[in-house]
């Protein structure tokens, strides 16, 4: 069994396309997003972080020395000691900056879930079969809600999970690397309660090309769907990471 802080490396690479020295260059996703300024995942046995490549070296340096005497983020609950001062230290005075926390949970391969749909993986005839209907007639209204508006929003590998012909829930990867893999999840609205994510979530966990990789949920501790998601599943709770960024314009600090 990979050790917790190891796990989280995996997830560090996972995540994000790291620089020679380790720093985040973006996020390791197909729209090419900017990478957090600062990224700090714990366990029971220590934490791992990580830092945009843009922070100056003596910022950096003290964030560094900081983290250092940070507890592990064990815990659903766990905060970074220094969180404040890790945010003034990455303010430009511009751009509010905003943290946000996410539970990690250690997905296995091959999960077994009865939803009652069928389940279509990207890679199967059906799954290409499936493709070829929707670029003919469009993304379903369940989906295209949720901001699936394009084929190129289904990213693979993917398993959704269909009900009466339609897809109910969709299982993808938002994070594909060498070594790990991270979980997406979207479910329509009209199939929301019926345990048909979970039922696409293990379909996602028994796809060929993802056996050699492991594999991760990571979820708000407030998004109540997800949290059933996991408690249905029997998910193992690795540790609690926290995101520094800028917050986006028009919304709310968390």
């Amino acid at each position: 069994m990979t050790p917790d802080i190891e796990l989280l490396e995996v997830d560090a690479r996972t995540l994000f396309l790291l620089s020679h020295d380790e720093r985040i260059d973006r996020e390791n996703d197909p729209d090419r997003s900017p990478g957090p300024a600062f990224w700090m995942a714990g366990c029971g046995s220590g934490n791992v972080l990580r830092l945009r490549t843009d922070i100056a070296d003596e910022i950096a340096a003290k964030i560094e020395t900081l983290a250092e005497s940070e507890p592990p983020l064990a815990g659903v609950e766990s905060r970074p000691q220094h969180l404040d001062r890790y945010l003034d230290m990455l303010g430009d005075g511009v751009a509010p900056m905003q943290a946000t926390q996410e539970l990690i949970y250690e997905l296995p391969h091959v999960l077994a879930c009865k939803g009652g749909a069928t389940l279509i993986a990207s890679d199967s005839p059906e799954g290409q079969d499936l493709v070829q209907a929707l670029s003919r007639r469009g993304m379903p209204e369940g989906l295209s809600s949720l901001g699936f508006r394009q084929i190129e929003d289904l990213w693979p590998p993917w398993c959704a999970a269909m009900v009466d012909g339609e897809i109910a829930s969709l299982a993808f990867t938002t994070r594909l690397s060498a070594v790990g893999a991270e979980l997406g999840l979207a479910t329509a609205k009209s199939f929301r309660g019926r345990g048909l994510a979970a039922a696409a979530t293990a379909g996602w966990t028994g796809l060929p090309v993802l056996h050699s990789r492991a594999l991760f949920y990571s979820t708000s501790r407030t998004n109540l769907s997800s949290q059933r998601v996991v408690a249905r599943l029997g998910l193992r709770f690795i540790g609690t990471s926290f995101r520094i960024a800028p917050l986006a314009p028009g919304a709310e600090p968390p």
